[in-house]
């Protein structure tokens, strides 16, 4: 059972910003009350969780991300450490930018459980699943932050997790095969013990298992993907959610994960965001995926964002979770489109702050080839992502100190 603590710790705490060489000020997290005069206390941190058992680490970055989001946000990005811009590799697109690498790093679960991955060592999808785990491990050596998503193949050809690419029967049928009792449910099984296998595997040089945050069944408020709300009702995406942390936690015993629970961006009030929420027993983090009200939307679009993002942080206080925005960003093509003038450091950052939300974390998707979501330094709109992470409440690595050791 939960313990409501929310009238029972009114004091102030204070907080110490230490400096490193460079002058950068280094943050720690302040016990400040919420609006309600609550206060999470280190010893109490598993009460709100998944998973009492979680581990030291995991209980940790709980705490750490919940009462950073008072005064703060971390900045991340999906694949900083393998996917770049012009395919310029080495450090993070960030780092070239800013000088700091980001605060998370993104990775996925697709390649990973591919039906394809024979766990062979000259298998493509084998040695991709090497590469994300030892990007998240050292992510993880690096003081960041590891996040999870999972874009899943549809469990009969193992092919497509985008409906445009399915026939009607997949779509039809693809999320109710691996319900428990549907003719795929021991399949996507099968897939879960992947991802506990990969859970239990990722050590730091601390020995200790990676924790990180698992992200499934994203955006499922929309049709694009083959879990989306066109294809199953809430009741059966509920059921999917708590059997898969169920089965992780329960058979598999994974304690180094939280878990994220993320619809896009089509809600606009809280009984339409909690339409399919699964319950406080089986999520972590209150999320949401948005583009299109940052897509040209103008001022209006911004103030759309800010507002679906308050009404998550309001329900991550009442809850007492953590709030995230869990995807976003604006993709420039050079010679196709243009970045749009003050889109970091004024329309996000607005978002993110205005009417005083509390927001952990903001993740950009991955830069290409062709494409950016974060400016490289040759970019016109770099001085603007700068300016932005230099704000008051951003956070990158460098501002960062240890999330995973719990306050005595």
């Amino acid at each position: 059972m939960r313990k409501l603590y929310k009238i029972l710790f009114i004091s102030f705490f204070t907080y110490a910003c230490s400096h490193d060489d460079l002058g950068d000020e280094m943050i720690t997290d302040p016990v400040i009350p919420s609006e309600e005069g609550f206060v999470l206390l280190p010893n109490e941190t598993t009460t709100y969780m998944v998973n009492p058992n979680a581990t030291p680490e995991t209980v940790a970055l709980f705490y750490h991300l919940k009462t950073l989001s008072n005064s703060k946000f971390i900045i991340g990005q999906q694949d900083a450490f393998s996917s770049f811009f012009n395919n310029n590799v080495g450090a993070s697109d960030i780092k070239k930018t800013t000088g700091s690498d980001p605060g998370l790093l993104g990775s996925d679960f697709m390649f990973i459980t591919d039906d394809q991955n024979d766990e062979t060592p000259y298998n493509w999808f084998y040695q991709q699943e090497q590469e994300i785990k030892q990007n998240a491990i050292d992510a993880y050596n690096k003081g960041m932050i590891n996040v999870f998503s999972w874009h899943l193949r549809e469990p009969y050809k193992g092919e497509h997790f985008y409906t445009s690419s399915m026939t009607d029967f997949q779509k039809k049928n693809a999320f109710i095969s691996i319900l428990p009792n549907g003719e795929n449910h021991e399949y996507y099984k099968t897939k879960l013990d992947k991802v506990a296998e990969v859970a239990l595997s990722m050590r730091g040089n601390d020995g200790k298992l990676v924790p990180f945050i698992f992200r499934p069944f994203h955006e499922f408020d929309g049709d694009w993907f083959w879990w989306g709300a066109a294809y199953c009702s809430p009741e059966q995406y509920k059921e999917i959610w708590r059997f898969t942390v169920t089965y992780l936690r329960d058979i598999k015993q994974v304690n180094n994960m939280l878990f994220a629970f993320s619809p896009d961006n089509s809600f606009n009030t809280t009984s339409a965001y909690l339409e399919r929420y699964p319950g406080d027993e089986y999520v972590d983090i209150l999320g949401m995926d948005n583009y299109g009200d940052f897509n040209n939307q103008g001022a209006e679009g911004v103030k759309k964002a800010n507002q679906k993002l308050k009404i998550i942080s309001d329900l991550a206080i009442e809850k007492i979770k953590i709030a995230a925005f869990t995807e976003t960003g604006y993709f420039v093509t050079p010679g196709k489109n243009t970045p749009i003038p003050n889109f970091y450091a004024n329309n996000l950052y607005y978002t993110l702050t205005n009417k005083e939300i509390k927001i952990s974390y903001v993740m950009f998707w991955a830069n290409s080839k062709d494409t950016y979501c974060v400016p490289t330094p040759e970019q016109e709109s770099a001085s603007d992502f700068i300016s932005f992470t230099n704000k008051p409440k951003s956070a990158l690595l460098n501002k960062l100190t240890d999330l995973y050791t719990l306050p005595k």
